[in-house]
């Protein structure tokens, strides 16, 4: 996003809809400016522009690799590679319907970045390649997997690696039994990122009706809330095991 100082008048009426506190006065103070460092390209100033008097603010053509700001932090904006909106996996919740996660696989979330914060891919690279160490499973239909140049590794596109986004999810499968090893990793890469993240397990609930994650994430040193979110798939044949 630009604002166009020929416009502008400094009122700073746009100030409360930037979510990373991007816009700010330009030197001297008569009008205001945005850090194309710490934009992301959400939109939020743009389509709210009516708070501003003048019509300054604009949305320029974005080349790559910045448009991956405007993909990754706009919701109403489609990732080119998977069609989709949002940040995550297109049903990764709809297990019901898509039996993506079987019994005795574990699915994991990493969602870096919120709003005040926001994230680099950098910071996903730090924690993809540490993650990616113990022979994991990256989500192919994750809009985050086709910035990774070597999957195997979780190293990402160099080009990429500066970008910055509200937010975005790196998602994985394990085997239940190397989850354990996976959430050791993820305390100790948190140290090493500069940003905010939230951790999300899935899994098949068993038959006496305990979800297997829970226990396994308390015995690694975490206070997991064993909250669900499911998309049930209504109207939509259910995955049946072979």
């Amino acid at each position: 996003m630009l604002i166009d100082r020929e416009k502008c008048i400094g009122c700073e009426e746009c100030f409360p809809y930037c979510p990373v506190g991007a816009i700010r006065l330009a030197e001297g103070g008569s009008v205001s400016e945005i850090d194309q460092a710490e934009c992301v390209e959400c939109g939020c100033c743009y389509k709210r522009s009516s708070v501003c008097p003048v019509d300054a603010i604009y949305m320029p053509k974005l080349e790559w690799p910045r448009c991956l700001r405007e993909y990754f932090s706009n919701p109403d904006v489609k990732h080119p590679s998977t069609t989709g909106n949002g940040r995550g996996t297109e049903e990764m919740k709809t297990n019901d319907v898509t039996g993506r996660f079987g019994r005795g696989e574990a699915g994991v979330a990493l969602e870096l970045g919120r709003p005040g914060v926001g994230t680099a891919f950098r910071d996903l690279e730090t924690v993809a390649m540490a993650i990616a160490r113990l022979g994991v499973e990256f989500e192919s239909q994750n809009p985050v997997a086709e910035l990774m140049a070597d999957p195997k590794t979780g190293k990402f596109n160099d080009a990429v690696l500066n970008e910055r986004v509200l937010s975005a999810i790196i998602e994985l499968k394990v085997p239940v039994g190397k989850l354990r090893d996976v959430l050791a990793v993820v305390k100790e890469v948190a140290t090493k990122i500069d940003t905010a993240f939230s951790l999300d397990l899935i899994s098949r609930v068993d038959a006496d009706g305990t979800t297997p994650v829970v226990a396994i994430a308390q015995a690694a040193g975490f206070s997991p809330r064993p909250n669900t979110k499911t998309n049930v798939g209504l109207g939509r044949p259910l995955f049946k095991e072979a």
